[in-house]
């Protein structure tokens, strides 16, 4: 009996010889990786970093009397009485100044101290310090930072440092194995492993970068320290993740390596990191939407607005245009163009690939640098139309008005109609509020109320209608279609 215990292995179907589990073990597809080689190599040069931010606190005045016992120790937070700002002294509400401490990582890129880290890390920090794994400690000079990419550089008055190897990013592929080393809350150089789930990730607030997505679990203190591959090179930096605990939830988010130091290399020269910039916004093609444009498949980035005299402008294009090609490449939503886009330098010329009511065509346009703060290039003291009065849409059950002077200045538009109230129906059912302005139907324009109700009577009835619908800042298209 011990001998047949020794001769088989038993499973839940009954009993394996050993030999058949390990020809089995010996079948498997990928050796799991062994990460102690790149620890012992390349952690030396993760750093963590620690600031100090000075922030001031608005409070409501001491609430105890001028002589009480208590009120020598709480009067410091509140304000003390007659000083300007308390309550005894009349004047704005009390205000004090403390003092807010974060963790964060980075890594070292030169022997001669310069470390990059995410910008959020250390932006309006008062005081950066570095600490390496051999316990010394640096004050570090912020040499430049890009909000808008994530990323900054540190310098230290250090030589000699211990250095990280950069990769490429570009060659990363779903499925490779990837390790983060970092300070997830305070703990230093903590070591986590994972896979990529997905390369060229966009996320809503970040439309530039095209994120990594691993399942490496990141927390806070992760922020800015190295995304390595198998070769010990660093290939991502860890940024963000997605979580409604504060915690990992397996959803982590890394800005590419190449993405990242090419931003490196303008702050390094103390310049403004560069974006390319088309002056449109873009939306998803949904499949009612392409169908409303008369595309067969919902792919490209359907135009929503076009910025005046911006490059789009400039090339030809309008709301209402799919682009299904930039520069070459294949643009299959709309995540996938501003990374493409804010990579080139002002100046370049490529070739925009469209859809135009249902017919491909192409477009020169010259990629211009993305401005600071956009002129919206608009007349804001335009009078309303004088012919537009109020109606009521009866087939979208919806009731419009001439634009106010308010909603002009407000939204920033001089064409289209208000919408003052929706009941139930199939606008309400598409999503359009009360406060929007229709600026097109059926890619035909919106002047004045006369016109919407012409527009809407002539739509055929169960076929899918593109409508430009203008929203705070912004535009975009919903589908809208009209029972019998």
């Amino acid at each position: 009996m011990v001998a047949l215990c020794v001769g088989f292995a038993v499973s839940v179907g009954g009993m394996l010889p050993v030999a058949a589990v390990a020809a089995s073990t010996q079948a498997s597809m990928v050796a799991l990786p062994d990460f102690t080689p790149i620890v012992k190599q390349y952690g030396p040069a993760v750093v963590n970093i620690s600031t100090t931010e000075t922030k001031v606190a608005h409070g409501a005045g001491s609430p105890f009397p001028p002589n009480s016992p208590l009120n020598q120790f709480f009067a410091p937070f509140f304000g003390a009485p007659g000083q300007p700002g308390s309550d005894q002294g009349g004047g704005a509400a009390p205000s004090h100044k403390y003092q807010v401490q974060s963790l964060g990582s980075g890594f070292i890129v030169s022997a001669d101290g310069y470390i990059v880290t995410a910008a959020h890390v250390v932006k309006g920090a008062q005081k950066i310090i570095v600490s390496l794994t051999n316990h010394h400690q640096y004050t570090a000079h912020l040499v430049g930072l890009s909000t808008r990419m994530d990323v900054a550089l540190l310098k230290i008055d250090a030589n000699n440092l211990p250095t990280v190897q950069i990769g490429d990013s570009g060659k990363l592929e779903v499925g490779q194995w990837v390790l983060a080393v970092g300070s997830p809350f305070g703990f230093e150089n903590s070591v986590t492993q994972g896979v990529v789930s997905a390369t060229a990730r966009p996320l809503p607030d970040d439309p530039y970068i095209p994120f990594i997505q691993t399942d490496v679990p990141i927390n806070p203190g992760n922020s800015g320290g190295p995304l390595f591959n198998m070769r010990g090179q660093v290939i991502g930096i860890n940024d963000q993740i997605y979580t409604n605990s504060g915690g990992y939830m397996g959803l982590s988010f890394s800005i590419p390596i190449n993405v990242a130091m090419d931003a490196v290399k303008q702050l390094k020269l103390h310049q403004k990191v560069h974006f390319g910039w088309l002056g449109v916004m873009i939306q998803d093609v949904s499949m009612d939407l392409a169908k409303s444009f008369h595309m067969k498949e919902p792919i490209g980035a359907l135009v929503s607005q076009v910025v005046p005299d911006g490059p789009a402008a400039k090339a030809g294009l309008r709301p209402g245009d799919v682009i299904i090609s930039f520069d070459g490449h294949a643009v299959y939503n709309s995540g996938q163009l501003p990374p493409m886009v804010g990579a080139l330098p002002a100046g370049f010329k490529a070739k925009l690939g469209i859809i135009r009511d249902g017919k491909p065509m192409t477009l020169n346009i010259v990629v211009e640098s993305l401005p600071g703060e956009m002129d919206k290039g608009t007349d804001k003291t335009a009078a309303p139309d004088a012919q537009a009065q109020k109606g009521e849409i009866k087939r979208l059950n919806i009731e419009v008005g001439p634009l106010t002077a308010e909603a002009r200045k407000q939204l920033n538009v001089n064409t289209g109609v208000l919408v003052l109230g929706v009941a139930s129906g199939v606008a309400a059912e598409a999503g359009i509020r009360p406060g929007d302005v229709i600026l097109q139907v059926a890619q035909q324009p919106v002047n004045n109320v006369s016109t919407l109700q012409k527009l809407v009577a002539s739509l055929p009835a169960e076929q899918p209608v593109p409508v430009l619908v203008r929203r705070g800042d912004g535009s975009f298209y919903i589908v809208l279609s009209l029972p019998r």
